[in-house]
C-alpha cells in the first residue's frame, strides 16, 4: 500500500501549504485536460486530427449524457459535469502510468469531489423549488401509512449518496492498482515461471484501463441523475 502514500516533494513535514505527490498529480491531471480541450480543439479543421476528434467526441458524448439524463434544462450546468467528467478520467488514466499517483484513489479527493455535487445539487434544489423540493422524498403513490416510513428511507438514502459517490470511485482504482501491485510481486518469487504474473499483470492492467474510463463515466453520470432530482422533484 505504499504506491498510496501522500509524500512531500521536498522532504520534510506535511502541512496544508506543503506540495506534495497528490497536488503534483492533481496538476498534471488539470493540464492534460486543459490540453486536449484547448490545444486539441482549437484547429477547428473540417477534417479533424486525431487530438481535435478526441475532443470533439469527448465533448459531444458528455453534452449527450447530460440532455438524456437529465434534461434539456439541464443543459446550463454542462460546463461543471463535463470538467468533473474530465478531471476523473484523466486522473485515472494518469495513474496508470507506471510510478504514477493515482489521486482518485484517496476518499479525501474523491469526497471532496461527490459532497460538492451533493451540497451544489441540494442547495439548487431548495433555490428553483423551495419547499416543493421535498416532494422528492414523498411517495404519492405509495399508501398513506407507508408514506412517513417511505420518506424517511428516502431521505436516509438521499444522505447516503456522497458516501457512495465517492467511495465507489476510490475503492475501484485503490483496489485494482493494489491487487496489480500484488501479482507483479509474486514475478521475482516464482523464478522461472515468472512470466505468469506477468502475463496476469498485463491483462490486469487493460482491466485497468476499462476500469478508469467506466468509473469515470459512472460518476459523471450519478451526477446527472442526482442533478434531475434536483431539476424535476416530483416523486
Amino acid at each position: 500500500m505504499d504506491q498510496f502514500r501522500v509524500e512531500s516533494l521536498f522532504g520534510g513535514d506535511i502541512a496544508w501549504y506543503t506540495p506534495t505527490n497528490v497536488t503534483l498529480w492533481m496538476a498534471l491531471t488539470v493540464l492534460a485536460a486543459t490540453a486536449l480541450m484547448v490545444f486539441g480543439a482549437r484547429g477547428r479543421a473540417l477534417v479533424p486530427s486525431r487530438a481535435q476528434s478526441a475532443a470533439e467526441m469527448t465533448y459531444g458524448f458528455v453534452y449527450k449524457m447530460v440532455e438524456d439524463v437529465a434534461g434539456h434544462d439541464a443543459v446550463r450546468f454542462f460546463p461543471y459535469i463535463f470538467t468533473l467528467f474530465l478531471f476523473v478520467l484523466f486522473a485515472n488514466l494518469l495513474g496508470l502510468i507506471p510510478f504514477a499517483f493515482t489521486t482518485t484513489s484517496h476518499i479525501a479527493v474523491t469526497a471532496v469531489l461527490a459532497f460538492t455535487v451533493f451540497f451544489v445539487v441540494t442547495a439548487l434544489g431548495f433555490i428553483l423549488h423551495g419547499t416543493k423540493f421535498l416532494k422528492l422524498f414523498w411517495v404519492d403513490s405509495a399508501p398513506l401509512a407507508l408514506r412517513p416510513v417511505l420518506a424517511l428511507i428516502e431521505v436516509i438514502s438521499y444522505c447516503v449518496r456522497p458516501v457512495s459517490h465517492s467511495i465507489r470511485l476510490a475503492g475501484a482504482m485503490m483496489a485494482g492498482h493494489a491487487v496489480a501491485k500484488v501479482f507483479a510481486s509474486f514475478a521475482a518469487a516464482l523464478g522461472a515461471f515468472f512470466f505468469v504474473p506477468i502475463l496476469a499483470v498485463t491483462a490486469l492492467y487493460a482491466l485497468e484501463l476499462l476500469v478508469a474510463v467506466i468509473q469515470a463515466y459512472v460518476f459523471t453520470i450519478l451526477t446527472c441523475v442526482y442533478l434531475k432530482d434536483a431539476l424535476h422533484p416530483a416523486h
